[in-house]
């Protein structure tokens, strides 16, 4: 069965996920756009399938920042996926390359992107530097989680950068949720310590808490962030919950070394993968899950309010082929017919 039909199947019925699946095709269509038509060159280039096909395949995936080491541990298992299957013709590869891709992803551990709420308050710490979408995705968020049901407050964290109180709490009442602040310079762990006080006192579900992104090292960066885990774990032990960080899909590589030095600092326990739409380089999804091993919770295709997506690693790969499995899901339907 191929990648197309397993999708398909798996989704059938349920309006909701064939939404989002259309929201990934709509959202890669840059990076798809570049990637597949490199693809579709490639596969009319080659008939067969032999060691100059995969070579150059392996330069179209680099250059869609898939990242150097999963390139290389996707392009053995294709070799040996292709010699299992005995895939001769290069027009029924595509299947295998998106197999192959949502088995590196998940690697075992598919309910990894799923948030780690907890009976009552759930803690969510964003982190990130200024300027990725950081506080818009905070308000996406608070968004997404009271579609759900749940009762949403937010901690301006961010009390160093200029105008950063104020926007989050233009996001608070574009959403309808409180939005707890001090003035501009104040301490950001007395604040994390008021936000915390309020939401138990109140009863809510999520607390999602700003931090500041312009720091000047990674020392000051990481005795802020431990001051404010501090704060946050006295109140309520095992707190937060989850500390995403905010990543600009579109800056490529130079947010992985930002994953990077995050990581070095505090418990990064996910990524939110912002303006995914907007960069040719989808591939930088692949590169941060396996060479840093955190895992991708949510990404961001488009400006609209629910274009902030639960990252899905099969509608991901259906986003970045889905001319080319539209297309071969149709030669399989026509060989049915006959």
């Amino acid at each position: 069965m191929s990648f197309f039909k397993k999708l398909k199947d798996k989704f059938a019925g349920n309006a909701e996920a064939e939404e989002s699946t259309e929201k990934y095709k709509e959202g890669l269509t840059k990076t798809r756009t570049g990637f597949t038509s490199k693809i579709n060159d490639l596969v009319a280039k080659y008939r067969k399938v032999d060691e100059d096909f995969f070579e150059e395949l392996e330069e179209i995936l680099l250059q869609a920042d898939v990242g150097f080491e999963t390139v290389i541990e996707l392009m053995d298992e294709l070799r040996f996926e292709v010699q299992r299957k005995n895939v001769k013709d290069t027009s029924n590869v595509q299947s295998v390359i998106s197999e192959k891709l949502v088995d590196i992803y998940q690697a075992g551990e598919a309910e990894m992107n799923e948030i780690n709420f907890v009976d009552g308050l759930t803690v969510i710490l964003m982190v990130g530097v200024n300027g990725v979408g950081k506080t818009t995705t905070i308000g996406k968020l608070a968004h997404r989680f009271k579609n759900e049901g749940k009762t949403v407050m937010l901690a301006a964290g961010d009390t160093f950068r200029a105008g950063a109180i104020e926007q989050l709490d233009v996001w608070g009442k574009r959403v309808g949720v409180d939005v707890i602040k001090q003035s501009e310079g104040s301490d950001p762990a007395a604040v994390m310590y008021d936000a915390v006080r309020s939401a138990k006192s109140r009863g809510v579900d999520v607390l999602i808490c700003d931090t500041a992104g312009r720091l000047q090292n990674k020392v000051n960066l990481m005795n802020e962030l431990q001051k404010v885990h501090r704060v946050i774990s006295r109140e309520i032990p095992g707190a937060p919950h989850e500390v995403l960080l905010a990543l600009d899909a579109t800056t490529g590589q130079n947010a992985m070394l930002q994953a990077q030095t995050f990581k070095e600092v505090t418990d990064v326990t996910g990524i939110v993968l912002t303006k995914l739409d907007g960069t040719a380089k989808g591939g930088i999804v692949l590169a941060i899950r396996n060479k840093l091993k955190i895992p991708v919770k949510y990404v961001g295709l488009g400006e609209k309010l629910d274009d902030l997506q639960p990252f899905d690693a099969q509608k991901y790969v259906y986003g970045l082929f889905a001319e080319g499995l539209d297309k071969e899901q149709q030669l399989e339907d026509a060989e049915v017919d006959k």
